[in-house]
């Protein structure tokens, strides 16, 4: 279908049910773009016990409130079925990660694999020229034309930090509509457009485990999963405390549910996958100043001498480091400052300012 006269251009827009995305399609129709709707099913929530629309997304539940939007903006509407993708690229891996000891994040490979892969082929499919999506980041375009992913006005719900693995060669075509908005602004935009989700409660962690835990949703849909158990011991000591019974129950910086009594407070600062030894100690040691990435994306090139901004997790404020290239796709990170809880399988992402420069997995 052609594309009307006086149309921006074709936008594939990624629906997930929710308020920021079903704005973005909104704010992109109002700015005179062509919008497509799309929305992936990724997870049959018939098969757990996690209550639809409870925190969820691209449940059935969420499907049918992007297609009311859709429906509402006059705007096409296509459903992709992903579960298998989802699973294979997504929780699969979570999973396995979780087995080895190690603490996943499923967010960046949901937008690696389906968001910024399935969706571009399915933006080429019907032949528009962006794909958008409702991430609170932004796209800035130097004198040269070169596209730029930089932090959201709302630093709470900035989003840049799950961006990392992005290529940097499709940026000039991905647009993030409600990136210069917080989310008051995102709220009271979709009441005024009477959208249906306008007040609807935000996802929250993990979309297809819910409030039920990790290890609770590994027992439930992996009971073939091999269980790594092994002793709990004190650090530096060695000390043998008692038994786990699965090094998959732990991450850095726990200090809750370690099935043990101590007159001070203590933290897990070791998980050893081979041994099946879990480490726990004084919070002390859990801080270090160095770390190593690994399967790293760049956005620009980095000096060794360039001091950077690193994020350890999400809720990371950052900080001051130097980043050395080893080999491969593999860097050693050097702070300034010592950083807690530095935790394995964990992204270790990189700015220069409110530039998102790129970023890897913590070894």
């Amino acid at each position: 279908m052609p594309i009307p006269a006086k149309s921006k251009g074709r936008v594939l827009v990624a629906m997930s049910g929710g308020v920021d995305s079903s704005a973005a399609a909104a704010l992109l129709v109002d700015q005179g773009y062509e919008v497509i709707g799309v929305t992936m099913q990724v997870w049959d929530y018939s098969s757990c016990n996690i209550e639809e629309g409870a925190g969820t997304c691209c449940s059935s539940s969420d499907v049918d409130d992007a297609r009311s939007v859709a429906d509402l903006l006059n705007i096409p509407f296509y459903v992709i079925n992903c579960e298998d993708e989802f699973k294979e690229k997504v929780i699969d891996p979570f999973v396995s990660d979780y087995m080895a000891g190690r603490t996943p994040l499923p967010c960046v490979n949901c937008n690696t694999y389906l968001k910024f892969d399935r969706l571009i082929e399915k933006m080429q499919e019907l032949n528009c020229d962006y794909l958008a999506t409702g991430h609170y980041a932004q796209i800035v375009h130097d004198k040269n034309g070169d596209a730029a992913i930089v932090t959201s006005t709302d630093d709470w719900k900035d989003q840049t930090y799950f961006l990392f693995t992005l290529p940097k060669d499709i940026l000039n075509k991905i647009l993030f509509p409600i990136g210069h908005m917080n989310k008051t602004d995102v709220r009271e935009y979709s009441l005024k457009k009477n959208l249906v989700v306008a007040r609807k409660k935000d996802s929250t962690g993990i979309c297809f485990v819910g409030d039920k835990g990790y290890a609770n949703f590994i027992r439930d849909n992996y009971p073939a999963a091999p269980v790594k158990t092994g002793n709990l011991r004190l650090y530096p000591s060695g000390a043998v405390l008692t038994q786990h019974q699965g090094i998959h129950n732990f991450t850095y910086g726990q200090r809750k549910g370690l099935g043990i009594s101590s007159e001070q407070p203590l933290y897990v600062v070791k998980v050893d996958a081979e041994s099946g030894d879990v480490w726990v100690g004084e919070e002390k040691y859990l801080f270090t100043q160095k770390m190593t990435i690994e399967n790293c994306h760049w956005h620009k090139n980095i000096s060794p001498e360039e001091r950077l901004c690193v994020k350890v997790r999400y809720a990371h404020k950052g900080g001051e480091a130097t980043i050395e290239h080893v080999e491969g796709s593999i860097y050693n990170v050097y702070f300034s400052e010592p950083q807690r809880a530095i935790t394995p399988g964990q992204a270790a992402v990189v700015y220069d300012g409110a530039r998102l420069i790129g970023g890897g997995w913590i070894r």
